[in-house]
């Protein structure tokens, strides 16, 4: 569709239904005047705001990981963890010694 046709006939829709007198007088100025009383939003608020807001799920992730490692300690109590990696690093140097001779 032509772009030239297709805004001739919403200007002259537009013309054939004139606006009402239904907007209460200085709406427009009420708005604007509203739109500047917020202002522009300071950036360090901003993310101020968000790290603290973030700062809730991290403390109880930490506190959650905490638990668990210390749960799971609890139960390996009788693995030696020192034991268990001699034994992963050194498994491949072991199994060519066996084949040697």
């Amino acid at each position: 569709m032509q772009l030239d046709v297709l805004e001739q006939k919403l200007v002259n829709a537009a013309r054939k239904h004139p606006p009402g007198d239904h907007v209460p007088y200085a709406f427009e100025k009420r708005i604007m005047a509203r739109l500047a009383e917020v202002g522009i939003p300071d950036g360090w608020f901003l993310w101020s705001r968000a790290l603290w807001r973030a700062a809730v799920p991290c403390l109880l992730l930490v506190i959650f990981s905490g638990l668990w490692s210390s749960n799971s300690m609890n139960a390996a109590n009788t693995v030696d963890f020192s034991q268990q990696l001699e034994n992963t690093v050194l498994a491949e140097l072991n199994q060519n010694l066996e084949n040697s001779w």
